[in-house]
Formats: C-alpha cells, structure tokens, sequence
C-alpha cells in the first residue's frame, strides 16, 4: 500500500484479511487487487447506480492492470436482497464458470455486499469475494466481518450465513457521489461505535460529524478507520456472535429492523436511518428502566437529529402500535429459547446485552413514544 493507505487486520485466524482504507484508492484497483484474481479475471457485481458512478473507474484500472473483467449489473435497492436475485445471481456466476478458487469482487453497499457475499458462500459450496464498499454504512460496517444474507417476508437478513471476504477495499472518495441522505444513514453506524465502549469517539463525532457529513476528507478517513478498528475487534473476540461480544454491534437494530418491517425494507426509511432511530429509543428505553440518566438519553438523541436523522417514531415515518413493532420483533434472528435479547445501556459507551426484557412492556414503551 502506499504511504496514504491505512490499512486495518481483522484477525482471524486463517481467514483473516485486510482492510486498506485510501482515498483515490479506486483508480488504482488493479494493482491492488490483480493478486486475488485467478487466471487473470475478475467477476464485478454492481448495482445499476453504482454500475454509472464507479464501475467505469474500477473497470479502467482492472483492465490497466492486465486483468479482464465480467460485470453482472443488478437492481438498486434492498429488494435486490432476495431469493430471485440471489438465484439470478448464482445463475449467471456458474454461466461463467465461477471456480472455489475465484474472487468476486463486490462493488457497491450494502445490499451488494450482503447479496454476492451470501452467494459466494454458497457457490460450489464456497467461493472468494472482494468487497470494494462504496457507501458510508457499507465502509465502516457492512463490508466488514462476515455477515452475509437476504431478506424474506419474515423479517431482514433472516437467509444468511458467515463468510468472510478475501479483502476489503475502500476509497472514501466514492462517498463524494452519494446523496446526502445516503451519507446521514451510514454515519449512523459511525456513532453507534461511540455508543457501545467508545465515549470519546461519540465526543469525536459530536465536535467533527458535521464535517463528515460536510465530506470533508480527514474527517470521513478518521472516522472509517475508526469505526472499522473497532468492528475488528470486536470481531475477532467473537466472529459467529456465539459469546455475546459480537451482539453489541447490533445496537439499535432490534428497534430498528421492527420500523424497517412496518414500512416495507424499502426507500421510505432506510437502514441506517432505522438503525438511528433504533438507537435513540434504546438509550430512552434504557432511561426507562433506570438504566440510564435521561440526561445522556437526550444527548444521543440532539447528536442524531442534528445530522438529520430520525430519532421518533413518526420522524421515521411509522404509526403503528408498541404491539405491531414487537410483533416483528419475534422475528429477528436473536432469538433464543422463545427469548429475545436487547442491546440496552448505562450510559454513552456503556452498552450491554439484556436477556430478560418484558415484550410488554417494551410495547408499552412504543406506544406512549407513538404519542
């Protein structure tokens, strides 16, 4: 890498990796890269918006580097997370003879990262990927660690499996095409890494979020890398979120994915911006509960809403009932023994896993928020 480059180790074991944070970095892939390319070739799976905005530049400097180059361009938007797309997908890589020793490489956010790293774990029972992230959310979170899944009615990522890339590239310069709303939904996952053991992080994001939002360089590269050293370590204390370390990661996406269900996992509210929300009625559900002082509930609440995220329930454009949101609740994927854990916490950097939370009451909770 060159001297501009930070580059991050997610450590384990033989499956670890690196992730290489430079800007500008795109224009040069192909040097970068051409080592995970067998035979000389790379499958690029993109999506239809990411496909005009950098699948020219990533494919120029491929082919700069000798290498030759299949694209399968994809829908936009988190229905592509589905079990038509993923067969679609898996369809075209065995019509071009994808091998086990293969890497795709997988350009986009997360929705991409998440659909061709489900199918290469599952391609002749398990093929490389390269994730090339190229929104804020998919760079400090998605891209990284392994999760891989699709969507069904029931709920999100509910099809998934663990599967780890090869190597995670990421130029923050790819942010500078993304609307803003794009850019206030990822940076939802930067605070969240304050929140969990990171207060002075979370007083970082507070004095510089503006200039992230601003796309102000330094800004977005010290946060990205920030954020990403942080996954990491997480990760690697607990890679298949057996020993509860990895759930902390999950920091409002109990409430979160309740509010993506009701309004349909699509454009209305976002990911991230469900996540912040998500995040907001954790810290208030923790002040209930005298978990927390409401001084630092309304804290996280002002930092959120101030980067123009959602931080209440109609905010995020969701009237339904505390009975509603708990419903689909009993779908998410951490539930254990007819039990469902919940990210809580005493204060800003003091998350922790709940296993003994009162559904009713949570409902409750939902229902006087509502208003």
């Amino acid at each position: 890498m060159t001297p501009g480059a930070t580059v991050v180790p997610v450590s384990l074991g033989d499956r670890s990796y690196e992730v290489a944070i430079e800007p500008g970095v795109l224009a040069r892939a192909g040097e970068r890269l051409k080592r995970y390319a067998r035979g000389g070739r790379f499958v690029v799976v993109t999506d239809e918006n990411v496909a005009a905005a950098q699948l020219p530049t990533l494919a120029a400097s491929l082919e700069a580097a000798g290498l030759r180059i299949e694209t399968i361009v994809l829908p936009a938007g988190e229905s592509t997370k589905s079990w038509v797309q993923l067969a679609a997908l898996s369809d075209r890589l065995l019509g071009l003879g994808v091998e086990r020793s293969d890497n795709i490489i997988a350009l986009g956010g997360g929705v991409i990262g998440d659909l061709v790293g489900f199918a290469s774990s599952i391609l002749k029972r398990g093929c490389g990927f390269v994730q090339v992230p190229t929104t804020l959310l998919a760079q400090v979170d998605s891209s990284v660690g392994g999760k891989t899944a699709i969507n069904t009615p029931a709920g999100k990522n509910l099809i998934g499996a663990f599967h780890q890339p090869s190597h995670v590239l990421i130029d923050p310069d790819t942010l500078d095409t993304l609307p803003r709303r794009e850019v206030g939904a990822g940076y939802a996952e930067v605070v969240k890494y304050g929140l969990i053991d990171d207060p002075a992080f979370f007083a970082w994001c507070e004095a510089n979020g503006e200039r992230l939002l601003a796309g102000d360089p330094a800004a977005r590269t010290h946060a990205i890398a920030t954020s990403i050293a942080a996954k990491a370590r997480i990760v690697a204390a607990d890679e298949r979120e057996t020993t509860g370390v990895r759930a902390l990661l999950n920091l409002g996406h109990t409430f979160g994915h309740a509010l993506e269900a009701e309004t349909g996992f699509g454009t209305r509210l976002l990911h991230g911006e469900g996540v912040a929300c998500g995040m907001a009625l954790a810290f208030r559900y923790s002040a209930r509960l005298g978990l927390c002082d409401a001084a630092d509930a309304a804290r996280v609440s002002a930092h959120l809403a101030a980067a123009g995220l959602p931080v209440t329930q109609p905010q995020a454009g969701v009237d339904a009932s505390g009975a509603a949101l708990v419903g689909h609740m009993l779908h998410d994927k951490k539930m254990a023994g007819r039990k469902l854990p919940f990210l809580l916490a005493r204060g800003i950097g003091r998350t922790f896993l709940a296993s003994d939370v009162d559904l009713a009451d949570v409902a409750a909770f939902l229902d006087a928020e509502r208003g």
